[in-house]
């Protein structure tokens, strides 16, 4: 079971990024953590928030004013956390194509999700390309794909650029 997580946030802390990569902000990463994990986020539409409160209001436990005034501060909350969230992501995923792709490609590898081949379309990749994305993996991987580049295309520069990496 993951620990509790505060719900306050710091005021102005910013994404850092290192050349594109994940982000340091841990701000930004509790958010995608809550929204990622099924059990830390409830859907409730604003209609759902107005018939609970309506009903709270019929039973005579708050006015119709504070009502209005609950269901108006949950939203905007909600509303700007969003905000927030999605502004961060944007800073984030910033950089080329290939940068971006090969972000994904570490996400992957670290949640284990998807093929277990380091390298997603690896065979639609140019040489270039595979040189590029090489520089994220680990000895493990890079023997990986080593092997798995020997069976298929063998191509001289990629094996070179492995061996270089494997040192």
């Amino acid at each position: 079971m993951p620990p509790a997580r505060q719900t306050s946030r710091k005021k102005g802390s910013s994404p850092r990024s290192r050349g594109g990569s994940a982000p340091k902000d841990p701000g930004l990463r509790e958010q995608l953590s809550r929204y990622l994990d099924p059990r830390e986020v409830v859907v409730l539409t604003r209609e759902r928030v107005q018939e609970a409160l309506d009903d709270a209001v019929e039973r005579g436990r708050m006015t119709r004013s504070d009502a209005t005034d609950l269901v108006a501060a949950l939203f905007e909350r909600g509303r700007s956390s969003t905000d927030e969230l999605i502004s961060q992501l944007e800073a984030v995923v910033t950089g080329t194509p290939t940068r971006i792709v090969r972000e994904v490609d570490r996400a992957r590898r670290a949640t284990g999700i998807g093929s277990s081949f380091p390298v997603a379309g690896y065979d639609d990749l140019t040489a270039a390309e595979v040189g590029d994305r090489l520089n994220d993996l680990s000895a493990p991987e890079l023997r990986k794909v080593r092997d798995y580049e020997r069976r298929n295309a063998n191509r001289k520069s990629v094996l070179q650029s492995i061996e270089r990496k494997l040192g």
